[in-house]
């Protein structure tokens, strides 16, 4: 599995402790310093299930400082990987890659059914 995180966030590190207590083996990443690439988004993105926008960190300065909340309804779909990518701070976490699933941000009963 790949946990993709942003370790100072509070959410990142109660889904790490939840990991951690179930003894689940999986390969930590720093979301910040090593941004996903567009082809990662488009693969999760696919395999997610999830509508695009659930990819975007709406709660997160980098959001409302590009006043994404008015820009993103005009964006194509090529435009909104592209920016994403540009910058980890953009991206929705923590997002939790599997064999058989992504989950994007922390719901426990979410991922404690992926994970059965």
């Amino acid at each position: 599995m790949l946990f993709i995180c942003y370790p100072k966030c509070s959410t990142c590190r109660r889904a790490q402790q939840w990991l951690d207590e179930r003894g689940l083996d999986y390969t930590l990443r720093d979301i910040k310093l090593d941004r996903p690439t567009e082809a990662e988004l488009r693969a999760w993105h696919e395999r997610s299930g999830q509508p695009l926008k659930r990819f975007f960190n709406t709660s997160g300065l980098q959001y409302k400082a590009l006043g994404l909340k008015d820009r993103l309804p005009a964006m194509t779909e090529d435009e909104q990987f592209s920016l994403l990518a540009s910058d980890g701070m953009l991206v929705k976490r923590p997002i939790l890659v599997t064999d058989s699933a992504v989950l994007v941000g922390f719901r426990e009963a979410d991922w404690a059914a992926a994970l059965q």
